[in-house]
């Protein structure tokens, strides 16, 4: 069986410093390549950055921070979390990435996505109206770039492709690409359509809910003849030296971003109560290493994924906080999970 992979997944949500200021857009980005350094150092298998055009969120081009984070580490892998392809052009993502690739000597992984918001659809002149047909017509145009031959494509959202080939080719012949769902079936089987690997957005509720999508993934892959890679899921989560300082310097920052969203969607605010019962028994990973490491353990071995991603930043936490969680993750809770599991 394949080693588990364990990642961190960040946003580049803006912090404040250890007096309590928030810092500038172009400091947080800079956080984001410490943290990712010292992940690599730790023995994190992924670093993955998450695409966003909001004032609360510093990264809007994931690519160009993993070229950075690239020239500084020498191992751990690096990954969008989510790249948004509907609003973007599968051709320049697949160059963007393939470069990525060539810098860090293959590490480069792109996973495709909708995204969590919306605002880049009107920022880059896209109508929310087509917001299915441009995700299906620019999968389908990415699968077909990952052969890396020529590519012939005709459909509604760009113009057409005859016979283009697309530079730079990667060493390996494949850019490691992957499809993250929220929850939709329809989305679950289209990443096996593709032969594609499959990440699970979990962030609420018990994680084993989301078993029958593992399935479906395994059942579609058998039937459309695809191969069924291993599942990977991301949810977020904390690490501090105790239960309780995690939490406390976790929930005051998740509740502001969760209130944020819920807003959006019609959901109530996040009540104290909800965050202790998703930490006790839903999807968020909040707490110690040992914490911690018996959740994802225990969600592993319910899901029967061969990744997980912690989302380990939320809102404004101070910077010393969020490198402390990058430190016990990378020393103590990998090691741990990977302990559990082989008990």
């Amino acid at each position: 069986m394949t080693e588990l992979v364990l990642g961190l997944d960040t946003f580049g949500d803006v912090p404040r410093d250890d007096a309590g200021q928030p810092i500038t857009q172009a400091a947080a980005i800079r956080q984001v390549v410490d943290e990712a350094v010292l992940a690599d150092e730790l023995g994190v298998d992924v670093i993955a950055l998450g695409e966003h055009h909001r004032p609360e969120y510093s990264i809007s081009t994931p690519e160009t921070v993993l070229a950075g984070i690239a020239a500084r580490t020498s191992r751990i892998r690096l990954a969008s979390g989510v790249t948004v392809l509907s609003s973007d052009d599968p051709v320049r993502v697949f160059q963007r990435f393939a470069t990525v690739d060539a810098i860090s000597n293959g590490r480069a992984q792109v996973i495709l996505g909708r995204g969590s918001f919306t605002e880049s659809f009107p920022l880059f002149g896209y109508d929310m109206a087509d917001y299915d047909t441009l995700f299906e017509e620019k999968v389908e145009l990415f699968a077909a770039l990952l052969e890396e031959k020529p590519v012939t494509w005709t459909g509604t959202t760009r113009a057409p492709l005859a016979d283009a080939d697309v530079f730079p080719k990667t060493e390996s012949g494949r850019l490691d690409t992957w499809v993250g769902v929220g929850g939709s079936p329809q989305s679950v089987v289209r990443t096996a359509r593709y032969g594609l690997p499959l990440m699970l957005a979990i962030i609420g509720g018990q994680a084993e809910r989301f078993a029958p999508y593992v399935d479906l993934y395994r059942r579609a892959a058998e039937q459309l003849g695809t191969v069924a890679h291993p599942v990977g899921m991301h949810s977020p989560g904390f690490v501090a030296d105790t239960d309780e300082q995690a939490k406390e310097l976790w929930f005051p920052h998740y509740k502001v971003q969760m209130d944020r969203i819920g807003a959006l969607r019609g959901w109530p605010p996040l009540s104290r109560a909800n965050f202790e019962a998703e930490v006790e028994d839903g999807s968020l990973y909040v707490g110690s290493p040992e914490t911690v490491a018996r959740k994802i353990a225990k969600s592993v071995r319910g899901l029967g994924v061969g990744r997980f991603d912690l989302i380990y930043t939320a809102g404004a936490q101070p910077v010393s906080a969020r490198m402390r969680a990058v430190e016990l993750y990378g020393s103590k809770v990998i090691p741990m999970v990977r302990d559990l599991l082989n008990d």
